[in-house]
């Protein structure tokens, strides 16, 4: 970028690029971008150890403004009611939708045959709208439990659909993670081939639990 000097870091799996400016003479900022990396702003004179020291900070303060912002398991399901009766004709009524931990392979998981609709608890923090879009994928499976024509024609009823799975794409790629395949058919519990270990839910369910993207 023209006027800075730019350098690169991984902070604990997060992407982070430092932008050094001359005309900035005393204060530091960061921002997350929508691939989830994070960009701080410093001032040129800083040394390469306070420069350090801010991303550390900066980051600290990104956080625990993320964990302001994210919904309880109530408003989770609040929003699934809504996001069911604004696109999908409130036809799709699930059972109960929470967070959940031990999904590290999903972003959704979805069971048709109990209604029940799981997030993962890496969402919490990203953009509204990409919950938005994984809930709304996962209430589509309470239509349709499979990943057929008439599935994304329900799933990609939001307007930002394309621009979430690019977020959550860029999110894994920015994380190092294997990012889960787009028009996938879920398998079983154990979603597509390939390792699966403590990311899996509990014992098998029969309504086949869904892989987002």
């Amino acid at each position: 970028m023209k006027g800075m000097d730019t350098v690169g870091y991984d902070v604990d799996g997060v992407s982070v690029e430092v932008r050094r400016s001359a005309k900035r003479r005393r204060t530091v900022s960061a921002y997350r971008q929508e691939d989830g990396s994070v960009v701080v702003l410093v001032p040129a004179r800083l040394s390469r150890a306070e420069e350090r020291e801010w991303v550390t900070t900066m980051i600290a303060r990104l956080e625990k403004q993320d964990r302001r912002r994210r919904p309880g398991d109530e408003e989770l399901a609040e929003r699934a009611r809504l996001l069911s009766r604004e696109h999908l004709g409130g036809r799709a009524r699930p059972t109960s939708v929470r967070w959940v931990d031990n999904q590290q392979q999903r972003w959704g998981s979805c069971t048709p045959a109990d209604g029940t609709i799981r997030l993962s608890s890496r969402l919490q923090g990203m953009p509204a709208y990409v919950v938005d879009c994984v809930l709304l994928h996962e209430l589509a499976h309470l239509l349709v439990a499979d990943h057929s024509a008439a599935f994304w024609e329900l799933a990609d009823r939001h307007p930002k659909a394309e621009k979430a799975k690019g977020y959550l794409e860029g999110y894994a790629h920015a994380q190092r993670w294997p990012a889960p395949e787009t028009g996938e058919e879920p398998s079983g519990p154990s979603g597509p081939s390939g390792p699966s270990g403590p990311s899996e839910l509990t014992e098998p369910d029969p309504g086949e639990p869904d892989q987002l993207f």
